[in-house]
């Protein structure tokens, strides 16, 4: 099996004995307590899962200061995006050797992770500005990602952490949430070498259910993992619960029984475009996946990103052997009335665009809430009638 990033083995930092982590969530209520920003508690959640490996914690400032910069950590590991707990007023926890890391994603705010404290230092304007501009490739403050980033605050908490919760992802996503040590386990069990992993933060269409048979078939993969993105997302978005009742229509429908693993993973989504294409990367490698599939505006929001800027990073930033997954570079994919099958539009060059059938999703939205059918050759009908009884019920 492919090996984790920078690593010989995964470093899941969740303590699994469950009597050592009752004594730990003991130990946490004499602590002194911090609520963390939605960030902060999924970047918890992922480094308990081993998606972030080799990370023992949160970064400092000089890591994230590297990272934003160069994708690079003080001491020279690669990394594309800075992993912080970041929060506006940490005056009462000067002098605080180990601190409660309190949820704000669950009812009570549980304790998600202990942390303990190396440094706290803020960051500086210029520092903040420099890090949101090479991470988002912008500043502006209606880049849903640029938002979070700087509203959590500029004080960053850096150290070490154990996790003793994957928040709200395990409990509301059972059939679905699973850690990077989980996956590995599966592919291991399933006897795959070669897995083709696809990023989902939308329900799939035909286009995005034929690109996943394309790169399996190209790259002579054993399996597909269907990974999609369980925590926050921007206004709007569908939420997860209806994505993962499209996928798994999908998949019971449409696939050889056999090929599929339908996993979600708990992070907020942070629309960094070729930065979390990278982020994607490292950590479905860390999942045991050996191809990633990069699609046109991969991770995107708005106009913010060329709708290949998140494969040509690979090629123009990413050092030669920072990472071991491949990645499999899609274009945008849609039925052609002429073939009469879903094509990369890139290999019908005869084609014009009236030839396509490819929807945007204001006017996919827009049908499902008037309640019409979209087409057989866009969307499943299972799934189309899912999506439809979601926005007519919003519509309500």
């Amino acid at each position: 099996m492919i090996e984790p990033h920078a690593a010989k083995a995964l470093k899941p930092l969740y303590v699994q004995d469950p009597k050592q982590r009752a004594e730990l969530i003991s130990e946490a209520a004499t602590l002194p307590a911090l609520l963390v920003s939605s960030a902060a508690s999924a970047n918890a959640v992922m480094l308990g899962g081993g998606y972030f490996t080799p990370l023992p914690g949160f970064m400092d400032l000089a890591d994230a200061l590297g990272v934003a910069e160069s994708m690079h950590t003080a001491a020279g590991l690669f990394w594309p995006v800075p992993i912080v707990n970041m929060v506006r007023d940490a005056a009462s926890l000067q002098g605080k050797r180990r601190i409660a890391l309190r949820d704000p994603n669950v009812d009570g705010q549980p304790v998600v992770a202990i942390q303990e404290v190396q440094k706290i230092e803020t960051a500086t304007d210029t520092q903040m500005q420099r890090m949101t501009e090479r991470v988002f490739c912008t500043t502006d403050p209606k880049h849903p990602g640029v938002a979070a980033f700087n509203g959590a605050g500029r004080t960053l908490i850096s150290g070490p952490v154990t996790v003793l919760s994957h928040s709200y992802f395990e409990p509301e996503f059972p059939k679905t949430y699973r850690t990077a040590y989980q996956i590995r386990a599966e592919i291991q069990g399933l006897g795959w070498d070669k897995v083709v992993a696809f990023q989902t933060r939308n329900p799939m269409h035909r286009a995005h259910e034929e690109l996943c048979r394309m790169a399996h078939h190209d790259v002579g993969a054993d399996g597909i993992l269907i990974h999609m993105l369980l925590g926050k997302l921007k206004a709007g978005d569908i939420p997860a619960e209806v994505r993962d009742q499209c996928i798994r229509a999908m998949v019971q429908n449409y696939f050889p029984k056999g090929t599929v693993l339908i996993t979600g993973y708990g992070f907020d989504m942070l629309y960094a475009g070729p930065r979390e294409a990278v982020l994607h990367a490292v950590f479905r490698q860390n999942a045991g996946c050996t191809h990633l599939i990069v699609g046109r505006d991969h991770a995107g929001v708005g106009s913010y990103y060329g709708p290949f800027d998140a494969q040509t990073i690979f090629d123009r930033e990413v050092p030669a052997g920072a990472l071991r997954i491949q990645i499999y570079k899609a274009d945008n994919t849609a039925w052609s009335k002429k073939l009469g099958r879903v094509v990369m539009m890139k290999d019908a060059p005869d084609h014009r665009p009236e030839d396509f059938i490819n929807l945007s999703g204001t006017k996919v939205r827009e049908m499902l809430s008037k309640g019409e059918a979209l087409p057989p050759e866009f969307s499943r009908p299972e799934c189309a009638e899912i999506l439809k009884r979601y926005y007519q019920s919003t519509a309500a």
